[in-house]
């Protein structure tokens, strides 16, 4: 690969992931780059695992989704290998799936079993009892070298941070429109039910208390029935 022009696919891409519009549609777009730009990749997927619980956030290609359920449903594999490590090492590389892998015997035959050669992956975050990771596959073994590790780890920083900030977008972005919707809320009732500020704030709290609901999804119903009676 010339590395110059990775870099330069890089930059691109880079700049597609600032241009998404959703988390779902950043974490797409890494998962379609990495089978684009990596070569002898076959298939790319994000897996997140929360408690134990395994769950594939993007797929580009076969394999990844019933490779993902076999992790968390045994409990063992490669990413649950790396994000249990204790120094530091956050990338792993299995050049040959075909052959035995002791370190966890079940999840590698079901892998050989799904026609996964090689695979190597990249932690992009780690928790307490959670991890994200980002993992390539390849039908063929031996398709990831030393010089493709590299190449997925630029990917892979690239994607943690571009998931970073789109979770923090998403999140400012959740807040405004729940902070408009209650807001709107409050001006139907202060208008309709002649209410102080206080009062309308006070009466929304009181439902979704009472209902054990969200104080959005009450704003919402407001506006709702509001609408409704226009």
């Amino acid at each position: 690969m010339e590395w110059q022009q990775y870099a330069e696919q890089m930059a691109m891409l880079a700049r597609d992931l600032v241009a998404q519009d959703s988390v779902q549609a950043t974490l797409d777009e890494i998962a379609a780059s990495a089978v684009k730009l990596v070569e002898g990749c076959d298939a790319a997927g994000i897996l997140a695992v929360s408690k134990g619980r395994a769950v594939t956030l993007s797929v580009c290609g076969d394999m990844v989704e019933e490779s993902d359920r076999l992790q968390g449903e045994l409990g063992e594999g490669p990413c649950f290998d790396a994000a249990r490590r204790v120094d530091g090492e956050r990338l792993f590389r299995i050049a040959d799936m075909t052959k035995p892998q002791p370190s966890w015997p079940r999840f590698s035959q079901a892998a050989r079993d799904l026609g996964i050669g090689s695979m190597t992956g990249v932690l992009l975050y780690t928790g307490q009892e959670d991890f994200g990771a980002l993992n390539l596959y390849s039908r063929r073994p031996g398709a990831f070298g030393k010089d493709i590790e590299a190449a997925g780890w630029l990917l892979a920083s690239h994607a943690a941070v571009a998931l970073a900030t789109a979770r923090t977008v998403d999140q400012l972005e959740h807040a405004l429109e729940t902070r408009h919707a209650i807001g709107e809320a409050m001006g139907i009732l202060m208008e309709r039910h002649r209410m102080s500020e206080d009062e309308a704030f006070d009466v929304l709290r009181r439902i979704s208390q009472h209902h054990n609901i969200k104080l959005r999804d009450v704003a919402q119903r407001v506006r709702v029935d509001t609408a409704g009676q226009d």
